[in-house]
């Protein structure tokens, strides 16, 4: 935090210029959780942009992490749970590419993985919890150390920070500078903001910073924090951003049938057409189908109405 430029500055540029922020190799923190407020739009573009070997960390993966496995963006996965989503179970993407193809999957609790991002954006080297102690997780994960506690006496796992290299978050507005507001649950995504070196946000839709002083209160990542800013309206699709447009289940259902019956050559053939092929985000969201959208918009924006 000490070494980044905190002026500010406006930082609004393209999906393809902020792509520039990560290179091959780096650790790379996802906001959202499951098929919430994933930045699934940066994703596109890096895969598109043909990104390699980087370490993924997000506290829930859902399809996001079939899509970085299967295009070769990700080669390593830190998370407390692996699957398609909460209706279809245990990813078969994944099973392919840990069991046969050299992935890893890197198993924490869900409560470790924020433990080790709020550590992460608290600037020390470790917190220490009582997640994961008596269960099967402590044993695969030798960086965790168990003490006795000085004041208790009692057994506390010490858990490493986790700072990524650069952080990937939506939200639902942020101004030019990077002042971000996010309607509904915050998830791990204030934490990782601030243990990450570089963040950049993508979002439904960029105000004027007066907008933002009129709610101070909802501004939960902070301008110093944010390296990039770019605007990406249903940024999140085919998944969820609360308040805008439910996930798009018809899409979702068709993927999951296609990619769980043939891992392999099913992830090519969804890649091809829907993140290779396009020519821009709009022709993407055109692919997923006007209705689809639409509806998802309808069944999202009905939540304020209920």
């Amino acid at each position: 935090m000490a070494q980044r430029d905190r002026s500010l500055r406006e930082k609004v540029v393209s999906l393809e210029e902020a792509a520039g922020f990560v290179q091959d190799g780096m650790k790379v923190g996802v906001g959202g959780s499951t098929m919430s407020r994933t930045p699934m739009a940066m994703l596109w573009e890096l895969i598109r942009q043909h990104r390699k070997d980087l370490s993924i960390s997000r506290c829930i993966v859902s399809t996001d992490g079939d899509l970085v496995f299967g295009s070769g963006l990700a080669n390593h996965v830190v998370t407390s749970w692996f699957a398609q989503g909460i209706l279809w179970g245990l990813s078969k993407v994944m099973r392919h590419h840990v069991e046969n193809g050299g992935k890893r999957y890197e198993e924490w609790s869900h409560m470790a993985v924020g433990m080790r991002f709020r550590a992460g954006g608290m600037g020390i080297p470790f917190l220490p919890t009582r997640a994961m102690l008596g269960s099967d997780i402590v044993g695969q994960r030798p960086e965790a150390k168990q003490i006795d506690c000085p004041f208790t006496g009692e057994k506390l796992l010490l858990v490493p920070a986790l700072n990524p290299d650069v952080a990937l978050i939506h939200v639902q507005r942020c101004d030019p500078y990077g002042n971000a507001q996010i309607d509904g649950l915050q998830f791990m995504d204030i934490d990782l903001a601030f243990a990450a070196n570089s963040v950049i946000l993508t979002t439904e839709r960029i105000v004027s910073n007066d907008q933002i002083r009129r709610a101070p209160d909802q501004t939960k990542i902070p301008f110093f924090c944010v390296d990039a800013v770019v605007e990406v309206p249903y940024g999140s699709a085919p998944h969820e951003c609360y308040g805008l447009y439910e996930p798009m289940m018809r899409h979702m259902e068709a993927y999951v049938a296609q990619v769980n019956a043939d891992p392999v050559k099913g992830m090519q053939e969804y890649l091809d057409r829907y993140f290779y092929s396009p020519k821009s985000w709009n022709e993407y969201l055109s692919l997923i189908g006007m209705d689809e959208v639409l509806e998802a918009t309808q069944k999202g924006r009905s939540i304020y109405n209920d």
